[in-house]
């Protein structure tokens, strides 16, 4: 028996947000094995990337969202990942995001990709508020997050199981920038 899911795709200015491909795990890996993934629990030996790229597409199996993996128009090469998230133990549903190359920061893609996933996430699927988990020191997602207009929420319930982060809460629905 074999489980069959389909993702939508979303597409912004300069962006293709596609559900992930086993032709993404070389560029996960990549990404997962160094400093880089310092802020989602890394670096990742082998078995820890391989089990996470698992979570991120049985996500989409369990929930029916998850995250998209970013490429630009005109190129299917995926340089990270955001979207819409919610794991069993956690207490609210996130907005998340990563760039797997320094190359690809700075150039307003985050921001573009994020605001994409967290419109698909209260439009789609009807979410009337969302969270971004931001371990503390990871000032680029801070200012990420701050320019989509969240906010520090200092007294938002942490997930369970990991260590503490802060919390930013994005504007409802009828309040986004």
């Amino acid at each position: 028996m074999s489980v069959t899911f389909i993702t939508p795709v979303l597409e912004t200015e300069r962006l293709i947000l596609r559900g992930p491909q086993a032709a993404d795990w070389p560029h996960w890996r990549a990404f997962a094995e160094t400093e880089r993934s310092r802020f989602i629990g890394g670096p990742f030996d082998l078995r820890a990337a391989w089990r996470t790229f698992g979570h991120v597409i049985g996500h989409w199996v369990l929930r029916g969202y998850g995250s998209f993996v970013i490429t630009t128009k005109g190129s299917d090469v995926p340089f990270g990942m955001t979207g819409p998230w919610h794991p069993a133990d956690w207490p609210e549903p996130e907005i998340g995001w990563t760039l797997w190359s320094e190359a690809h920061e700075g150039k307003g893609l985050a921001f573009e990709a994020a605001a994409a996933a967290r419109d698909f996430a209260y439009r789609v699927l009807g979410w009337r508020t969302a969270v971004s988990y931001i371990d503390h020191g990871n000032d680029r997602s801070v200012a990420l997050a701050e320019r989509l207009g969240a906010r520090l929420d200092p007294d938002a319930p942490q997930p369970s199981g990991d260590r503490p982060c802060q919390v930013y809460r994005h504007p409802a629905p009828e309040f986004r920038p």
